[in-house]
């Protein structure tokens, strides 16, 4: 994944749309006790793109390799990049 080149603009709108939906949601842990502090959550475009491909859904998996530049190849059940 760290060879690919992903279409950053088409993946990095998915990708703050995540991070905010996940801010939301720390916050409402972190809202009703004061006394818990959580750190900011930094993440990286590719350690995202990642992370779809183990745990997102299918329609998840497919709109990012709809991102992806690269040609994929499948040669006796192996998966390259095409540059």
């Amino acid at each position: 994944m760290d060879q690919m080149d992903i279409n950053e603009i088409g993946m990095k709108h998915k990708f703050e749309e995540e991070l905010e939906r996940f801010t939301k949601f720390q916050k409402m842990f972190t809202d009703s006790d004061p006394k818990k502090k959580v750190k900011p959550v930094k993440m990286d475009l590719r350690d995202y793109a990642k992370y779809l491909l183990r745990e997102g859904s299918t329609i998840e998996k497919r709109e990012l390799l709809s991102c992806l530049k690269n040609k994929l190849v499948m040669t006796k059940k192996i998966i390259t990049l095409q540059k």
